[in-house]
């Protein structure tokens, strides 16, 4: 059957429905009771809560209203129309790189052609969740551990579409794919932290040695500045002695001047 639900029948069924109808018109009106359905409206739900009634035989359309169909030829299901979620089962996962993760979702979807989901599959809810969770291993599969991590949203659109195309022609539109969870052996957590840590502390120890990089090369410039002016290294000398005298003042301190421990270190060339 397709969308449009042509009505193509052989001989022997030809002739069963001419005589079905032929039945009911000799016990009219007694059989006229069990030719008769109500259907409700499927595409207006808010008119009523209960889900709508179709047909597998093409005397019952996607239209409501009261219809006339054979008895025991054809038969009426029931089709909920309104949009369905179910959770995917947690599935144990190997990843592309060896790991082995706990992985759980959530797809949402509608029924858009009961015709279909009635003739083309047989309980098409148990089908669809199959298809779920083996789409879910199957593209899981094919990931990393940090792809996983890192692009949800793109692997839940993978999955969405892959789905949708797969239920299409059981009459189904999957709407929505969500990953819930993603699981990681106790061994792996404590390896990540680990990692993380010592990452850490590197970060750390290079942004210290940066640091202790640019002060060497800030002093090394302040020292060729103070060289080069006699001036500003007396300044300094006195800018030492008042941050000693401030930091500890019980020290006592006696300022020699260069020239007189220069005499009295080396007498002998002062001599000369």
């Amino acid at each position: 059957l397709s969308g449009d639900l042509q009505e193509t029948y052989s001989l022997c069924e030809w002739i069963l429905i001419i005589l079905m109808h032929v039945v009911v018109f000799l016990t009219f009106p007694i059989t006229i009771w069990m030719c008769i359905e109500v259907m409700i409206d499927p595409w207006n739900p808010s008119s009523h809560p209960f889900p709508s009634l179709f047909s597998s035989f093409p005397c019952l359309r996607r239209w409501g209203g009261i219809y006339f169909i054979l008895p025991f030829l054809d038969h009426a299901v029931r089709v909920d129309m309104r949009t369905i979620s179910f959770d995917i089962a947690p599935q144990e996962i190997l990843t592309k790189d060896s790991v082995t993760i706990m992985v759980d979702g959530v797809v949402y979807y509608r029924v858009w052609n009961a015709i279909l989901s009635v003739s083309n599959v047989l309980y098409v809810d148990p089908a669809t969740r199959l298809l779920a969770q083996t789409t879910l291993r199957n593209v899981l599969g094919t990931k990393d551990l940090a792809q996983i991590l890192s692009d949800r949203e793109e692997i839940a659109q993978s999955m969405q579409i892959t789905l949708d195309k797969a239920t299409d022609d059981w009459g189904i539109k999957v709407e929505l794919v969500e990953i819930k969870d993603v699981k990681l052996p106790q061994e792996l957590h404590r390896a990540m932290a680990a990692e993380a840590e010592a990452s850490r502390d590197a970060r750390a120890k290079v942004i210290a040695a940066e640091g202790e990089m640019n002060a060497s090369k800030a002093l090394q410039k302040a020292a060729a500045i103070i060289c080069e002016s006699p001036a500003a290294l007396q300044l300094r000398y006195l800018q030492t002695l008042t941050t000693i005298a401030t930091e500890k003042n019980s020290t006592i301190i006696f300022p020699v001047p260069l020239d007189i421990l220069h005499g009295l270190i080396y007498p002998k060339q002062e001599l000369r």
